[in-house]
């Protein structure tokens, strides 16, 4: 028996699973059918709200989309948060339905011409990974006599320690190197385009509470002395996030109230060429990701050698990262449960496993359940962010999850 991470707080001590308030059986009619994302929009406002009253005043909270653009969620973290980031240009499209242009931001590597296009047309803030994306998107600029505003994606010369995907500290298709950038803040600064400021992203998921505050500190120090060596101020820095959630098993939640203490202190004795600076972190399954439920539906339960399977009507095509294939090296169980009957003693130890023909598509590896029947509900949790859009839907034709904000 393998064990399973630990059910987020918002979920724990039930009996039986409730979203909202409501009972998953009548949320799952009210779907459609299993499977189904089920997404708990109290929880979402409420860690907004808690991450806001931990922060110093002064720094903003934005919202990085990526992490579930689904219509309903968007619509309720929107007016919740100062800002949004987006990374394509569909993202771009759904961030200012919802948001002010000026508070959406545009970042990753690759854009095409008409995204940049998209980006200048909208006003919104571009964040140049390169600098070559700086001259293309001059260039367009300069075609639509527009004025662009910029901000440079630097790659820091340091990581966030102990982060699941490191974003610096090494090359990276990621943003310009920390040394190169003041050459290219002044280029932009003489092209006569809306220089904005820096976005400097050093990692994602940890939950390394002091290596959060080093970084974010770091991350001041390096905003300081790109702007000394550039010669100007800017106007914005966004910091990044990198606030992980507990997946797994032994895995503890960061302490926000701890991080934001810190903050105030660094910015409180930040170099003056940032004293008129504005400052963000950006977030995305921080916000959201323990809000939401991945509910599948018992269709066999069958004993193959010494061992138990339960398979299931969804599978890594809706939740991958449950299946250990998102960037996970070793495979660990993320919270499962019976939804009907979540504290009940178990009787078996089984694996659950998805409805794909790939030896890949296990949801859970040899964990305690109680009796399961055909017809049951098996409850995957921390399924709130990189869920549905970050799974392979369209593999072997079956039809996409299902999703309900509650």
């Amino acid at each position: 028996m393998k064990p399973v991470g630990p059910i987020p707080p918002v979920f724990a001590g039930q009996r039986r699973l409730q979203v909202g308030g409501v009972d998953f059986a009548e949320l799952l009619a009210r779907a459609g059918d299993t499977p189904a994302f089920l997404y708990d929009g109290a929880a979402i406002a409420g860690r907004v709200a808690a991450l806001r009253a931990a922060l110093p005043p002064s720094v903003g909270i934005h919202y990085a989309i990526k992490a579930n653009p689904h219509a309903d969620v968007l619509a309720l973290i929107a007016p919740l948060v100062d800002g949004l980031d987006v990374a394509s240009g569909g993202e771009l499209a759904k961030a200012i339905a919802v948001k002010p242009a000026r508070a959406v931001s545009f970042a990753g590597p690759g854009k095409r011409d008409d995204e940049l296009a998209a980006t200048l047309e909208a006003s919104a803030t571009l964040h140049a990974e390169s600098e070559g994306e700086v001259e293309r998107t001059l260039a367009i600029a300069d075609r639509l006599g527009l004025t662009p505003r910029i901000a440079v994606r630097v790659n820091p010369d340091f990581e966030l320690r102990g982060s699941g995907m490191r974003m610096g500290g090494r090359a990276s298709p990621f943003g310009v190197d920390a040394a190169r950038v003041p050459t290219l803040v002044r280029h932009i600064v003489a092209a006569g385009a809306d220089w904005h400021g820096f976005h400097i992203f050093a990692g994602s998921q940890t939950l390394d509470t002091a290596a959060l505050i080093e970084t974010q500190a770091a991350t001041v120090t390096l905003a300081a002395r790109l702007s000394d060596a550039a010669g100007y101020a800017p106007a914005f820095v966004n910091l990044g996030g990198g606030f992980g959630i507990p997946y797994f098993p032994g895995d503890t939640p960061i302490d926000v109230t701890a991080i934001g203490v810190a903050l105030g202190d660094t910015l409180a004795a930040r170099d003056p060429i940032l004293s008129e600076t504005g400052f963000a972190i950006e977030l995305g399954r921080y916000l959201v990701g323990e809000a939401g439920v991945y509910c599948t539906r018992v269709v066999d339960v069958k004993r193959s050698g010494d061992e138990w399977f339960v398979v299931v009507d969804g599978g890594l095509h809706h939740q991958l990262a449950a299946s250990g294939n998102f960037g996970t090296v070793v495979r660990r169980n993320y919270p499962v449960a019976l939804a009907d009957r979540m504290n009940a003693d178990p009787a078996i130890t089984a694996s659950v496993v998805g409805c794909l023909c790939t030896p890949l598509d296990r949801l859970a590896d040899r964990i305690a359940l109680p009796a399961v029947s055909v017809g049951d509900t098996i409850a995957i949790f921390q399924a709130g962010a990189y869920g549905a859009t970050a799974s392979p839907q369209a593999f072997l034709g079956h039809p996409p999850a299902r999703e309900l904000l509650v």
